[in-house]
């Protein structure tokens, strides 16, 4: 219980410290931003505070803070630490630098501010890669809700047809919403889903509380466990738990809500407080599933039946339906907006026109047929959801470096503290190359040639020396790109 509640108050205290920092070296000001300067009825409207935060926090907190943060404790009570520094250090800034730059640039999608301040050809690279992301958002937001709504709810078998009865009855409302203005669907609808989402967490808080950490491990027990099936903290844990510390997935949605948002001084309560409200979720489903496995769950319980078992324990059956319906709003209402904004960014890399409705319903349309046919691949094959959440977590991760290297140029370029984003774009360089390397989704270098050296196909040795390399690059390259870029961008 002490580490949890250490985590706690370091995330609230340290969030609210830190929170400020990144405020003064922003430095918001006056200036009209493009939901005034550039309303269109669309997607530029302007919103009240309260609203852009609840659908800023609804947009970012899919299944990921909870899912992941069930995977995650399996690790230890080093969740506990991680989770909340790795917010406030990169999450939070991650999220709160690219709401401000894209308002700086009419509330500009991340492709577009990529090309501008990482240059043409890496905005090539991640286009693809972001697109890819959007798409498989999507799906893993249709496919975890339905199983959950056929299986907590309604009982029956998350094979049977009714499974996809329901992913129609959620696409269908995808559809609708990703074509509709942001203000008549999601800005009307989401006050309720954030009430939803609230109370269940809150339910869950309250039980795990009054269990009084009789089944959380104490600081005697260690910080690192060994994990079930044997994969190291490093890198597995960061991608494992990449919603409830950082996503690249959030860029995605920050730039939405930088077109929505009435003043840049409303931006940290936006964007970095709402991070932070994230990883106070992904903290209180760690600690409810870690209690159920201090109490003799079988490590081995899958990610989704523990929400269902966690939801009734702490919140009995009533309150236990509430936690679920809450967990089951979190993914759809990421799910709508990652459609919603892979549109957006289609529609500004080929210039089509978002206000006419026929070339939104046809965009949209074009958009939903690959998603359809990666839902049909995922649900159909052996394994395929596995396959399908391990490439969206590393993706995930992959665009949040191309992103933390866009931050550092901006800040370089206008002469501010640069280091506070280049420092954790470095560590998750160093993540996301040695995961891919050894993992067997990617390269799996110890596995194939690791014997040449003497090596088990357990062994990090190849992959952390890559990583550590990549990772110098990354640091060593990144400003060196501000610098023979500064003149092209200030000109722009």
């Amino acid at each position: 219980m002490a580490l949890f509640i250490i985590g706690l108050i370091t995330l609230i205290i340290g969030g609210a410290i830190y929170g400020r920092f990144c405020e003064k070296v922003f430095s918001p000001d006056d200036r009209p931003t493009p939901a005034t300067t550039m309303a269109d009825g669309v997607d530029y409207i302007v919103m009240k505070s309260w609203k852009n935060k609840l659908i800023e926090l609804l947009n970012i907190a899919g299944t990921g803070p909870i899912l992941g943060a069930i995977q995650g404790i399996l690790f230890g009570p080093i969740a506990f630490l991680t989770i909340p520094v790795g917010c406030i250090l990169a999450g939070s800034l991650h999220d709160y630098f690219i709401g401000m730059i894209s308002m700086r640039n009419k509330g500009a999608q991340i492709p577009k501010m990529i090309s501008k301040y990482l240059g043409n050809s890496s905005n090539k690279v991640y286009t693809i890669i972001i697109w890819l992301l959007m798409l498989l958002t999507g799906v893993v937001f249709i496919y975890t809700p339905g199983d959950l709504i056929v299986g907590d709810i309604l009982g029956m078998d998350v094979n049977s047809s009714a499974i996809w009865v329901v992913y129609a009855v959620i696409l269908g409302y995808y559809i609708v919403s990703t074509i509709f203005p942001i203000d008549q669907i999601i800005g009307r609808i989401y006050p309720i889903f954030g009430g939803v989402l609230i109370v269940s967490a809150i339910g869950v808080l309250i039980g795990i509380l009054g269990d009084g950490g009789a089944n959380l491990p104490t600081l005697s027990s260690g910080l690192i466990f060994e994990h079930p099936t044997g994969q190291s903290y490093i890198p597995v844990f960061f991608i494992t738990v990449a919603c409830g510390i950082m996503s690249g997935f959030h860029g995605s949605q920050a730039t939405l809500i930088s077109r929505t948002v009435k003043s840049e001084k409303e931006g940290r309560g936006t964007f970095y407080d709402m991070m932070i409200v994230e990883g106070m979720i992904a903290m209180v489903w760690a600690a409810g599933a870690m209690v159920l496995f201090g109490r003799g769950t079988p490590l081995d319980t899958g990610a989704t039946s523990m929400v269902g078992i966690i939801s009734r324990e702490f919140m009995g059956t009533i309150g236990g339906l509430i936690a679920i319906i809450g967990v089951i709003v979190l993914p759809i209402t990421s799910g709508d907006t990652a459609f919603r904004a892979l549109r957006l960014m289609i529609a500004e890399q080929f210039n089509i026109d978002q206000q006419d409705p026929k070339k939104r319903v046809g965009l949209s349309l074009i958009i939903f047929i690959p998603a359809i046919a990666i839902l049909f691949y995922a649900k159909s094959s052996p394994g395929g959801f596995n396959m399908l959440w391990r490439y969206f977590g590393f993706t995930n991760q992959l665009v949040a470096v191309f992103a933390l290297a866009m931050i550092t140029v901006y800040l370089k370029v206008y002469g501010k503290n640069y280091f506070i984003s280049l420092l954790p774009g470095t560590f998750y360089t160093f993540i996301v190359t040695s995961y891919i390397c050894h993992a067997n989704i990617g390269l799996g270098l110890e596995g194939r040639i690791g014997s040449l050296f003497g090596l088990t196909p357990e062994s990090y040795a190849i992959s952390y020396t890559i990583g550590v390399v990549v990772a110098m690059l990354f640091a060593w390259g990144v400003p060196k790109v501000a610098d023979n870029r500064k003149d092209t961008i200030l000109r722009s």
